[in-house]
């Protein structure tokens, strides 16, 4: 009796789990990178607007990563590890990145050698345009330039990001 009990306290968390070795709802990779659409968005407990909220996000542009889905809710990670459910209308597929490194470095051409443009500081959020091999093409406060992929976190290490 007790085994069946604890089996159907499981289920629920089982059925929106997510599982990477199925397709996910979206038809989408799991998992992959967004970002947040809004300046206010809720993230919840669990996939419904039933579940309690437990954080809110208040800067819009900031990468996530989707790491499972369930009908219209997206679990999602910030760069700090932190995991919760958003409804994916308050998600964008514009790539996004945050800058993590100390004083990232924004160069004219793909080199260590290049004209540097600026130094952009920790937990800035920058528009990602494109990646390649080591380095990534970034927009900052309207200066295009590229980093290196290190630097920032909202790309995959082999990940080729087109514009």
């Amino acid at each position: 009796m007790r085994k069946i009990f604890l089996f159907l306290l499981l289920l629920p968390t089982l059925a929106y789990a997510g599982d990477a070795t199925k397709p996910s709802v979206s038809g989408l990779p799991i998992p992959r990178f967004v970002s947040l659409k809004a300046d206010n968005v809720h993230w919840r407990v669990g996939p419904g607007r039933d579940y309690p909220i437990e954080w809110t996000y208040v800067k819009r542009g900031l990468p996530v990563e989707i790491v499972a889905e369930y009908d219209v809710w997206r679990k999602v990670r910030d760069f700090e590890g932190t995991e919760g459910w958003v409804h994916q209308q308050r998600l964008s597929g514009r790539r996004m990145a945050m800058v993590t490194g100390d004083l990232l470095k924004l160069y004219r051409r793909p080199q260590n050698d290049a004209p540097l443009l600026a130094k952009i500081e920790t937990g800035v959020v920058v528009r990602l345009l494109s990646c390649e091999a080591q380095w990534c093409r970034i927009e900052a406060d309207g200066m295009r330039g590229f980093v290196q992929r290190d630097g920032i976190w909202g790309v995959y290490p082999n990940e080729a990001v087109g514009e």
